[in-house]
This record gives C-alpha cells, structure tokens and sequence, in this order.
C-alpha cells in the first residue's frame, strides 16, 4: 500500500464502525451449479478486506445453500431437523474457505460456531468475540444459531445484535430491493428506502420474516447491495453506491 493510499484509509469517513455482511452460499459458487469457486471466494474476501483497511469492525454470517440446503433436503423426505444440521455444517465448510482466502489477503479472521467442534473452529463466547472485534479480527459466525428452524439470515440478525453492529449489510445479485424480480421484468422498481413493516407485508424477499423483525425490534437497518458490484461494500461505508436501506 502506498502512502497516499495509507493516509486515504486512516482519513477515509464511514458512517458505520461495526458491520454485519451476511451473503448466501451460493455467492461463493461462482457460475458453477453448486460447491466453491474459489476465485469468487477471494472476490469476495477482496471486498471484505477493503473495508476492513478503512477500520470498520466486520462481522459475517455465510449461507450453507452452495452445499446443503436444509430446507430443501426435508421438502425431498429427508427428517427436517437432521437436513437443518447438515445445512449448519455446510456454512462452517464456507466460513473456512472465507477464512483462508482471508488470511491469505493478510487479514486476521475467526471462524465461530454455534456447534461445538473445537478442533476446527472456535465455540461462539459472546464476549471473546467482542474482544476478537476490537483486535481488528473479522468474526465469521457459522453454524447458524446452533438450532434447527431458523435460517442463516436470522443467525446474522441475531449475531449482529449480540455484538453491538450499527447494520447488517445484505450482499446480493441486484442492488437493492426492488418490487418484483428485476432480472425477470424490465418495469421492477428499486427502492430506496423501505420500512421493516413493509418489507414484512410486501414480502419484498429482503430477509426472512424472523430477522426482519428481530432487526426492527432492536432499530437495526439492513442495506441491501449488489456484492457482484466490485467495490460496492466499500463504497456505500463511504456514503457512495446503489443500494436500498431498510429501516423505521
């Protein structure tokens, strides 16, 4: 990095300190039907680290989907609690890859789960992530709550608020939350802004209901952004970019 790249870091304005990014597996699979592709995943790790180098405080939550889907292993006839725990392991075998494309970069990274397995990752301890937090470390949490019937989404609503994040910034395909499917018609309109409650009502595909609503009870917003934009992440912690805020 050069100087004139330090010092736009150190003097670079953010309007948030401490983040939650929550991204579907199937952002780490590339244009491949299923599984890793790792160049997407060091793509991503990239636009990570970019904020992390402003001094933002970054914690993930990484669908399991790109692997094992639990929902739709139950819907094939497989006992819905075991499919949602092979969903679970699935989302520590992503936070690993984000891990080692991350310390690849040079970027100090946690895995934490919410299923003990010591020998791979850390146990999740509220407090000794916080600490990680404030060490600089990005925190990814995996596992999901631990618990079967609840999505990723809501575990990245639920982790963001046990650590204090100013907003959960949601990557997706489009840049932000339209009304329809903007990839299947052309007169879909992107909003803005949005209320939780309207979200809820509309079904706008934002989160699932269980987070919107624990984001909304605790006034946490929720961007949504396109993470195929290169340099979006970075750019809307400058106050920059396309995206749709959820909030009120």
């Amino acid at each position: 990095m050069t100087s004139s790249e330090t010092a736009e870091t150190q003097t670079s304005p953010v309007k948030y300190k401490r983040v939650m990014l929550k991204i579907s597996g199937e952002a780490l699979m590339g244009d491949q039907g299923f599984g890793l592709h790792p160049p997407t995943v060091e793509r991503i790790a990239r636009e990570v680290k970019a904020v992390h180098d402003l001094g933002v405080e970054i914690c993930m939550v990484i669908g399991g989907g790109n692997i094992f889907r639990g929902l739709s292993g139950s819907a094939q006839g497989m006992e819905r609690t075991t499919a949602d725990y092979m969903g679970m392991l699935a989302t520590v075998m992503n936070a690993l890859a984000m891990q080692s494309a991350l310390e690849g970069l040079g970027v100090f990274t946690r895995v934490i789960s919410a299923i003990r397995m010591d020998e791979v990752c850390e146990p999740y301890i509220r407090r000794r992530a916080v600490r990680h937090l404030e060490k600089k470390r990005v925190c990814i949490f995996a596992a999901g709550t631990g618990n079967p019937y609840f999505t990723t989404d809501t575990a990245g609503a639920l982790r963001a608020n046990e650590m204090a994040c100013e907003a959960i910034f949601k990557g997706t395909k489009v840049d932000g939350v339209y009304d329809k499917d903007p990839h299947k018609f052309d007169d879909a309109k992107r909003y803005d802004t949005v209320s939780y409650d309207e979200a809820l009502a509309k079904r706008l595909g934002v989160m699932d209901a269980a987070a919107i609503a624990l984001a909304r009870d605790n006034n946490l917003p929720i961007i949504v952004f396109s993470l195929d934009e290169p340099g979006g992440f970075r750019g809307i912690l400058a106050g920059e970019g396309t995206y749709t805020k959820v909030y009120g």
